[in-house]
């Protein structure tokens, strides 16, 4: 087949079609390029020495012997290199919250176990192993605060010294007047204390690094797998003093990332800085016990919550306190606040909440730092307020989908008591759906039919929006120094009519080349085969703020989309010239050219039209330059898209062995227009699987010194393909009425609807033994004490 033969349009149109991914014939010939795939003349490998200790003071590091090693070339500690420090602010007051300086290689203290102290730089992998062990680091060990419960008792060592209380951020949000009062006259007052566990997102391919200095171009290069490339260079350039245009941050194929390649990380930041030293390219990539344990984690949190019902199961108030373990240090750009400031701005969520309070604190701990990682607390605090409904559920004596219908947001717009403005969605619909799902595969009849045979099955719900497409105006309410919003693209035409196209977001598993590429396809009518989609290059992307929050489609495409349609425009100006009409008698063909309106045989194609336009430019109207390109940017206003879903879950509970097995899954699901139908539910999928990995399986802790337990797939418990259950997706569509193509996010809810919606299963299977699980995640040790009762 031609690359420029057309394939799949349905309808007429590339939105909306499974067209086959323009990823996959290089990524399953084995013709990806990640990280760890390049290798550059005289290229140098490099590891770091890491803390043994979880708090201490550093009284000496001696590298002599390292440097001696056979096939060393250099060790750098931090006053070697002589960085600046990564620090992360948001512009509020203390003590709502405190920043904490984050040195790229720790100086005088450490913080966690994993640490990193000194860079050991070698000609082959495994001489930089044997330079590890020859380096000696001498600490004053200081008792280290492993739980957040120890962090906020009264007289606890600090973990940083200007952190009273070992406490990064502190806010109270909303408090209705009189919200005390509706809790002492509700008929109904439940609660839910709740912990969740810390968790790794665990993108397939670690993260890594290869950096050089090129002297022509006077500048460091730094190809790196990172979902933030713009924000690595801004980082980068403070940390080593050179200008940014010295600094050139370029991102090959990633595999995965989940947030935690969303922040800037110290090794990136080291590597590139012993680079610059050394004037020799230098590689870097975590190994899977680094990954497990030093990098950044996520998801460690602790709700005390209670909710106001009156006697018809319509919820009046909630009341929350949220506590959020955030580790060592503040990640940059988004801070230690990141997840208690969800938490407490969205957890009314769904439902119509006349009152509402909420205390958020953000925590130090001698832990790794945390992250964003997929869902960012929504699937903690979602998970919460769906607990609080099936508790008022059983209070009430009611059906527990009922109550949910009763207070779910069915007119829209809807402006929350948390002054957020959700735009249409169907999130009764999707509920309708999902229950009448399982009634029709008959789940609730052969729940009945099961009882009392040893045969123990529970179903369970959860309801939930994903606050996508966060404009400039949505993160700018959190305070941050450092704002994301926008996104800008640059669609260029060459001679032969094909386009190339900019992004500043980045795929890392996504499928832009494709999704994106269909978004230009029927702006300008070609055969996506025809469009190129550059990404991840910051000398090549005038700027980007990468993807995380589901912003890919919902911003990135629409600055694609306006691109697209503005480089049409010209199209249509230089056609109306040649041809001899006014502009508004011009419209493309959907082939590739452009027609007249009233002369369907009079046309131009797109290379007619660049060749004009690039190598006879004096016949250009007087108004339009030489070339063909387009910019156009994007930011969403207001407070954002939401996307809703609702998923529904059968689980059997096992007495023997205490196992939960999943036997059928259903999510409803509604990101607006999906732009592919099948990426789409891929990310559901995937989503779904690392929500009930949260629920049921992954959790890291740690010993009484702050060891993490956890340094192999050995101990980390990640669920196989045996443990997924077979998914039902079922699509609504209800259009975003603010972006360019109809689209919203779809990244994150799978991840946050699977933790609610399979806990509500487990205790509704538990509802004989009137025993209640709400800390996660559930061992098999919890639902064999459980079923004890029974």
């Amino acid at each position: 087949m031609s690359p420029h033969e057309p394939t799949f349009t349905p309808g007429g149109t590339w939105v909306g079609a499974s067209v086959p991914r323009r990823e996959d014939p290089r990524l399953l010939a084995g013709r990806g390029r990640f990280v760890d795939d390049i290798h550059l003349p005289g290229m140098l490998h490099a590891q770091f020495v890491r803390s043994t200790v979880a708090h201490g003071v550093i009284t000496g590091i001696d590298l002599s012997a390292v440097r001696e090693v056979p096939g060393v070339v250099a060790a750098f500690t931090a006053a070697d290199l002589d960085l600046a420090d990564i620090t992360a602010v948001l512009d509020r007051p203390e003590p709502e919250f405190v920043p904490t300086d984050m040195p790229v290689l720790a100086r005088d203290r450490v913080r966690y176990v994993g640490e990193p102290i000194a860079i050991v730089i070698a000609r082959d992998p495994y001489g930089v192993e044997d330079g590890l062990e020859a380096a000696v680091v001498d600490y004053d060990v200081l008792p280290p605060i492993v739980t957040d419960t120890r962090a906020l008792e009264p007289g606890a060592p600090l973990v940083h010294d200007n952190a009273p209380a070992n406490t990064l951020l502190d806010v109270t949000m909303f408090a209705t007047e009189g919200i005390d009062d509706v809790f002492g006259q509700a008929p109904c007052v439940v609660r839910v204390r709740t912990k969740t566990g810390r968790q790794n997102a665990l993108p397939l391919e670690t993260r890594g690094v290869v950096a050089e200095w090129d002297d022509r171009d006077e500048q460091l290069r730094v190809q790196t797998c990172t979902q933030v490339p713009h924000q690595v260079r801004t980082v980068l350039a403070r940390c080593t003093g050179l200008d940014e245009r010295s600094v050139r941050v370029l991102v090959p194929d990633m595999g995965g990332g989940f947030g935690q390649k969303c922040v800037v990380g110290r090794e990136e930041i080291a590597t590139a800085a012993a680079a610059l030293r050394l004037r020799r390219p230098v590689k870097w990539i975590e190994d899977r016990k680094d990954a497990l344990t030093a990098a950044f984690l996520a998801r460690e949190q602790r709700y005390d919550v209670r909710a106001a019902f009156d006697a018809d199961g319509r919820i009046l108030a909630i009341d929350a306190d949220v506590v959020c373990d955030m580790g060592a240090y503040s990640c940059y750009p988004f801070t230690a606040g990141i997840e208690p400031l969800m938490a407490s701005a969205e957890m009314p969520g769904v439902y119509r909440l006349p009152a509402y309070r909420v205390r958020g604190r953000a925590v130090t701990t001698n832990k790794a730092p945390t992250a964003p990682y997929r869902g960012v607390s929504r699937p903690q605090y979602v998970m919460v307020v769906e607990r609080l409904f099936e508790k008022a559920a059983r209070a009430l004596d009611m059906d527990p989908v009922e109550i949910r219908r009763r207070n779910l947001i069915t007119v829209f717009p809807y402006t929350g008591i948390n002054n957020i403005t959700y735009d249409p969605g169907s999130y009764l619909e999707s509920l309708n759906l999902c229950e009448q799902v399982l009634h029709d595969e008959g789940w609730y009849e052969r729940k009945r039919e099961l009882a009392g045979r040893d045969r123990v099955l529970g179903i369970g719900y959860a309801c939930f929006s994903e606050r996508t497409g966060y404009g400039s105006g949505a993160f700018a309410q959190r305070r941050m120094s450092v704002v994301p919003g926008f996104d800008i693209s640059e669609v260029r035409m060459d001679t032969s009519g094909t386009l190339t196209v900019t992004t500043g977001t980045l795929s890392h598993g996504q499928s832009h080349e494709t999704t994106m590429a269909q978004i230009v396809a029927d702006r300008l009518g070609v055969d996506i085969a025809r469009v190129k989609i550059q990404q991840g290059d910051t000398d090549r992307v005038t700027y980007g703020w990468g993807s995380f929050a589901s912003r890919s489609i919902t911003i990135g495409g629409s600055a694609v989309a306006a691109a697209s349609v503005k480089l049409a425009d010209v199209l249509r100006e230089i056609a109306a010239h040649l041809l001899e009409t006014h502009v508004e008698n011009t419209e493309l063909d959907g082939a590739g050219g452009v027609r007249l309106r009233d002369d369907h045989a009079k046309r131009l194609s797109f290379e007619e039209l660049a060749d004009v336009a690039y190598l006879r430019a004096h016949l250009l109207p007087k108004d339009v330059g030489p070339g063909l390109c387009a910019t156009a940017s994007f930011d969403v206003a207001g407070d954002g898209t939401f996307s809703n879903a609702t998923h529904g879950v059968v689980v059997e509970l096992h007495p023997g062995t205490g196992q939960v097995e999943i036997l059928r899954y259903v999510c409803v699901e509604d990101c607006g227009v999906a732009i592919h139908p099948q990426v789409v539910e891929g990310q559901c999928r995937g989503g779904i699987a690392q929500g009930i990995a949260g629920v049921l399986f992954e959790q890291v802790g740690y010993d009484e010194n702050g060891e993490p337990s956890c340094a192999s797939f050995m101990d980390y418990k990640v669920p196989t393909a045996a443990e997924m259950p077979e998914i039902a997706i079922h699509h609504l569509e209800t259009p975003c009425a603010f972006t360019e193509s109809g689209a919203k996010g779809a990244g994150e809810g799978g991840t946050i609807g699977a933790p609610a919606a399979v806990l509500n299963a487990v205790n509704d299977a538990l509802r004989v033994t009137g025993v209640e699980l709400d800390d996660t995640p559930i061992t098999p040790e919890a639902v064999l004490r459980a079923l004890e009762p029974a």
